[in-house]
């Protein structure tokens, strides 16, 4: 009689405990339900997939297809950049300049509106003479700096006062030097080829940040979709879906439960 007497006193003490632990165990630790949010915010439809939600795949096909058509608008858009490049150079600098260099976009755009950049010096000696020609690049910016500071941009004043040193200070500042000079007289059909080969490689990177902007709305919707899902399923105790629907004009939300 003492030896099952000392049993179901230490089954007494042990019970509670062990009761309480299979508690514990059942729902004191939360499901990690941040995992498939986060899976799906680095790589779309990977959290639909981790818990088993078809739609998974469509998130992930969505993401190859912009990714490869990011890819392709970026190449695109490199190989027609490098087109005018070539094309400034070959035929509207290479006169001035033997030595090809490149340099900000600007100054690309500069050459589409102005068939010539004018002289930087019109004058080889000691003087320095700005180009006056307002139909050139150069002449137009010494037009606006004479506008600027001069009070009669028609009359010079005195070469050694404030107004004429801040206004050539201004031209010197902004006209395209020595080395970048251009002209693109009696080469009219090719200045058209260049104006079309520098707005077709805008449009291609246009389409390219398009892409990643839809790249972007992709990952946050598969990460959305995901937190949503696990957080109504675990408040329902049934297997939810998020379902959006995106068109050009228009987008539909909704939730699904099953019974």
């Amino acid at each position: 009689m003492r030896a099952p007497s000392r049993i179901l006193a230490v089954a007494a003490l042990i019970g509670p405990g062990s009761a309480g632990a299979q508690r514990a165990d059942s729902g004191g630790v939360p499901p990690r339900r941040w995992l498939p949010p986060v899976a799906s915010l680095l790589v779309p439809g990977t959290g639909q997939l981790v818990t088993r939600r078809d739609r998974g795949v469509v998130y992930l096909a969505v993401e190859l297809l912009v990714l490869s058509r990011f890819i392709q608008y970026s190449r695109e858009g490199r190989r027609e950049a490098g087109r005018f490049r070539s094309l400034a150079f070959e035929v509207a600098r290479r006169t001035f300049s033997p030595d090809r260099r490149d340099t900000v976009f600007e100054y690309y755009e500069t050459m589409e509106r102005f068939a010539q950049s004018g002289a930087f010096d019109r004058d080889t000696g000691a003087a320095f003479v700005p180009e006056s020609d307002p139909a050139t690049y150069n002449g137009s910016v010494w037009l606006l700096a004479r506008r600027t500071f001069w009070a009669d941009p028609s009359a010079p004043p005195d070469p050694a006062s404030p107004e004429f040193h801040r206004a050539l200070g201004f031209y010197q500042a902004r006209a395209v030097g020595p080395d970048f000079v251009w002209s693109w007289h009696d080469h009219s059909l090719e200045h058209q080829v260049f104006r079309e080969t520098i707005h077709s490689s805008d449009n291609a990177f246009r389409r390219a940040q398009n892409q990643l902007g839809l790249l972007l709305a992709n990952h946050v919707a598969s990460a959305v979709d995901a937190l949503v899902s696990s957080r109504l399923a675990a408040a329902t105790k049934r297997p939810a879906a998020l379902e959006t629907t995106l068109g050009p004009k228009s987008a539909r939300l909704g939730v699904t439960f099953r019974f």
